[in-house]
This record gives C-alpha cells, structure tokens and sequence, in this order.
C-alpha cells in the first residue's frame, strides 16, 4: 500500500516532467511537479514529499543548491534525492554530489524500468526508517511516562493504611438468680378452703352425774 508522501519530480522543461511521471505512473505512488529550485523548496517544506527526482541544472536555484539547503533541516535531511543531469557526468559533479547525500546520479533520457527500481527501493526504504523512528519515539515517550509516575509514587510514600478495628472486649454475662424446685407430681399439697381449720375441734366431755 503506498504511503501518503509523494514523489517530487523538479525539472524546468515540461516535455521532461511529462516523461518522468508516465516512467513512475505505474508504481501507484502520488505525484507532485515543479518548475524551479524555489517551488521544490516551498514543496518539501510543506510537508509529505518521500522522494525527489532533481534536474541538476535549472535557472535560479540549481538542484544542489536544493540539496544543500534541504540537509541544512533536521525535518528534510534523510529524504532521498535523485538527481539528473542531461550534459553528462563529471568527476567534480559526482563527487559534490554524493558528498551532499544524494541516493543516485541518472543521465538523461531515462530508462523507465532502471528509474521505477531505484525509486521503489528509495522510497520503501525510506519509509520503512521514518516508521521504525516513529515507534522507538513512541516507546521512548511510553517508558519516560512511566518512569515519572514510579518516581511520584516513591516521592510520595507508602500510602497510609487506616488501623484495624479493636474488637470491644466480651463481658461476662449477669449471674441468673436460681429459680426454685418444681414439686413433684405425686407429692400432694393440702388445699386450705375457706372458712376450714386445719386443726380438729375438741370433743365435749362426757357428763358424770
């Protein structure tokens, strides 16, 4: 699946932008066109560009002066840079420009097939590093944050733990006063009806004379 950033084709003559961007139409990658050194310079700093293909001669700003200018910047330094040139190769421009970084030198015309090989592999290259960066930045970001939070928890002291309850001491229960003995069945309880004495009355005595 082809990433967002596009593919800046730099040249001053349109006939030789035209052919580039037939030679890369196949690879699926988004493309992007200027005129001068000074528009490819307003495009890069935009943002999204992944690759340029750079004439080396232009009026005005020349494409090293464009290369110069972009390993000046953190943000444009790593972007792969093809440049090429119509009026041949010589020892001064090959050494200036692989001393600048540049991926490749191309003569023109261009080989369609060469030039869509070298782009893919630039291109994939270069994203396949942004990527990695961006996942040892967020590892970076991920283990600070936790190292900060262990920090506050130890700068902060064990948490204050609330002391157990105290069981309320058990009292003994209030002694029970003895209830008394139930009479036994078979043991009979006089009965007291009223008007009744429990004693006998005496017997008259008998009369003697």
């Amino acid at each position: 699946m082809p990433s967002d950033a596009a593919i800046l084709i730099v040249d001053d003559h349109e006939d030789t932008l035209y052919a580039l961007e037939s030679a890369l139409a196949p690879l699926g990658y988004r493309l992007l066109r200027a005129t001068s050194g000074d528009e490819a310079l307003k495009h890069v700093l935009r943002g999204q560009i992944g690759l340029l293909l750079l004439d080396v001669r232009m009026p005005g700003v020349s494409g090293l002066d464009v290369v110069r200018y972009l390993r000046r910047l953190e943000q444009t330094q790593h972007i792969p840079v093809i440049l090429l040139t119509g009026f041949g190769t010589d020892q001064e421009l090959t050494s200036t420009a692989f001393d600048l970084g540049v991926a490749d030198l191309v003569m023109k015309p261009v080989d369609p097939w060469s030039l869509r090989t070298k782009v893919r592999y630039l291109y994939d290259a270069h994203q396949r590093a942004l990527a990695l960066e961006r996942e040892v930045r967020a590892l970076r970001t991920h283990d600070q944050s936790h190292s900060q939070s262990q920090q506050q928890e130890q700068s902060q002291g064990p948490r204050a733990t609330a002391p157990a309850a105290t069981p309320a001491p058990r009292t003994a229960p209030a002694p029970q006063s003895p209830r008394p003995p139930r009479p036994r069945a078979d043991t009979a309880i006089p009965v007291q009806r009223d008007g009744e004495n429990r004693t006998p009355a005496p017997k008259p005595a008998p009369d003697r004379t």
